[in-house]
């Protein structure tokens, strides 16, 4: 199994993950207040929902791949900066960091 495939796989099935998350747990979602974005938690789930599944097309249909993972590397970004203006510590943003960072490097590996 090659590192893009071992990358693809940890982005996609913690995405897939936090999609459920989101529905399961009450904490997601008061994040989405928190953050006085609860209006675009949905859109939110929407967008890693489709992230997600398009890096898993993409390990067979190359454009999707660069498409799914650029998207989401600026999804990351997005929520970083959002974590950044919360003054929340580097910590709790960390998950954002590391996600940002490996969808971006999968988008290199294209």
């Amino acid at each position: 199994m090659s590192v893009k495939t071992i990358c693809v796989l940890i982005s996609s099935l913690s995405f897939y993950a936090y999609v459920a998350s989101y529905f399961m747990s009450p904490h997601m979602k008061n994040e989405f207040k928190r953050f006085n974005l609860e209006k675009l938690g949905l859109l939110t789930i929407i967008l890693e929902f489709l992230g997600a599944t398009g890096l898993l097309i993409g390990l067979t249909f190359s454009p999707l791949l660069t498409i799914a993972s650029f998207s989401l590397g600026l999804l990351m970004f997005c929520g970083l900066i959002v974590r950044l203006k919360m003054k929340d510590s580097l910590w709790i943003s960390s998950p954002a960091i590391f996600y940002m960072c490996l969808n971006f490097y999968i988008f290199w590996l294209q």
